[in-house]
């Protein structure tokens, strides 16, 4: 699927997410602390570079939003399932991110899965169709300040203080977890190309002993890393290459 379907998979929910919408978002031109980007990364996968990996925020029209991460690669990155396109549709007030759609679809050796969801929150319920998995299709409850994953790490960059710590309920792809992160008292230094960041570490332990890791510097609106960990050893991990601001 391409993004172009990706995308119109999320619009085909726009009547309905519109119909819902509470009169407490005022719909600004542009919401202020968010501005639109477009960065690249390089993807590794057990030590091995396999492609590169994508993340845009778009704005969409007053209040609404859409951020996308797409990977693409060669040869070993599609057999070790790390292809993949996931968009989240969102408004927000200024400050607080509230998903309304949701697209993903996940290549896996030779097997292709698709989903989407609505976010349903005159309902206060979430529900997915496609290739939904055994248990996962809902009806979820909603509760306020519910977020998918890739809003989740908008809100790590938003919210992140040397030695903080953030609470995040996750929603996404029929799955509900809490998200428990830890921000590093200290900063460290990070090259991304000719540029050097000082950036905060912060750390999510997850179930199992897996945990995903997030470097943010300040006055940058995308993770500078982005590493996953599994049974205490590198496992995904997406390093920025570049980033620039995009017409809004």
């Amino acid at each position: 699927m391409t993004r172009t379907l990706l995308l119109a998979a999320l619009l085909s929910t726009l009547p309905a997410a519109r119909a819902q919408e509470p009169s407490a978002i005022v719909p600004p031109a542009v919401s202020q602390g968010l501005q639109p980007f477009m960065a690249t990364y390089q993807v590794f996968h057990d030590g091995h570079e396999l492609g590169q990996a994508t993340l845009q925020l778009v704005h969409v029209e007053g209040a609404r939003w859409r951020i996308d991460l797409a990977m693409q690669g060669r040869g070993l990155m599609r057999l070790t399932g790390l292809t993949l396109q996931q968009s989240t549709l969102f408004d927000t007030d200024g400050v607080n991110f509230r998903p309304l759609a949701q697209s993903t679809v996940k290549h896996r050796f030779f097997s292709t899965r698709k989903t989407v969801g609505l976010y349903d929150w005159n309902l206060r319920s979430a529900h997915w169709t496609g290739d939904v998995r055994e248990g996962h299709a809902g009806p979820v409850a909603l509760q306020p300040g519910d977020m998918s994953g890739l809003l989740i790490d908008l809100a790590v960059i938003r919210d992140a203080q040397p030695g903080r710590t953030l609470d995040y309920r996750f929603v996404d792809d029929g799955r509900v977890r809490q998200h428990h992160w830890v921000v590093a008292p200290q900063t460290e230094n990070i090259d991304v190309g000719e540029l050097a960041y000082q950036a905060m570490r912060a750390n999510r332990i997850q179930d199992g002993g897996d945990d995903t890791i997030l470097w943010v510097a300040s006055g940058v609106p995308t993770p500078i890393r982005i590493l996953q960990r599994e049974d205490g050893a590198d496992a995904t991990d997406l390093r920025l290459v570049e980033y620039k601001g995009a017409a809004p």
